[in-house]
């Protein structure tokens, strides 16, 4: 990819969005500028999805200097592995485990770019699961809403475990635009809200 937005890099990195902005609008980060469809988009590298993973694992205690200064080392030598930063204390930043974690995740963005398609002449580009009509948000609220994997496969059969566990991520990550549509399945009371970690779903596949 060219480069990830805002809000793909909170999906990937479990960092809140306002986080990301903040980091951005901070200037810790510094995301290029790209056009796309009439508007200007805020797109990252890798190397500061790598650094927002380190502020989603507590970077974000240390004083701004000292954070952009980190950031500023990452992009200019991705491949560190350990960084020592002297802050009043010894302090060494685990930059490999955070980049690999930011790896992994990737992945996970890479594989949903298979199993999901939006095309106009289906469901009017609603992002579906590739193969089928079955929306991904549809799939998200029904988990939102309370509904185990399970349940959601005796409805869907033609659904995987893999297929179920994305859909939380993805509409993370490819939030809708606008005003959304009245979904049939929505306004029905929750079960009690629960949340599925993409490991713990497909574990059990």
């Amino acid at each position: 990819m060219d480069g990830y937005t805002p809000a793909q890099a909170s999906a990937i990195t479990g960092l809140p969005l306002a986080a990301v902005h903040k980091a951005i609008d901070s200037r810790l980060i510094r995301p290029r500028s790209a056009r796309s469809g009439g508007s200007v988009r805020r797109l990252l590298t890798k190397e500061q999805l790598i650094y927002l993973q380190l502020e989603a694992e507590g970077l974000r205690l240390l004083p701004v200097g000292t954070r952009r200064e980190i950031a500023e080392s990452i992009q200019r030598s991705p491949k560190t592995e350990k960084l020592p930063v002297a802050n009043g204390t010894a302090l060494l930043i685990e930059i490999g485990t955070a980049r690999r974690a930011v790896e992994n995740q990737l992945k996970h963005l890479a594989r949903m770019g298979e199993m999901v398609v939006s095309d106009p002449e289906i469901m009017r580009g609603t992002p579906v699961f590739k193969g089928t009509r079955i929306p991904v948000d549809l799939v998200a609220d029904m988990l939102t809403q309370g509904a185990t994997a399970e349940e959601i496969l005796g409805g869907y059969p033609t659904l995987s475990k893999e297929k179920i566990a994305i859909a939380p991520l993805y509409m993370r990550a490819f939030p809708r635009r606008g005003r959304p549509s009245r979904r049939p399945w929505q306004g029905k009371k929750a079960r009690g809200r629960k949340s599925y970690p993409l490991g713990s779903l497909l574990r059990s596949a």
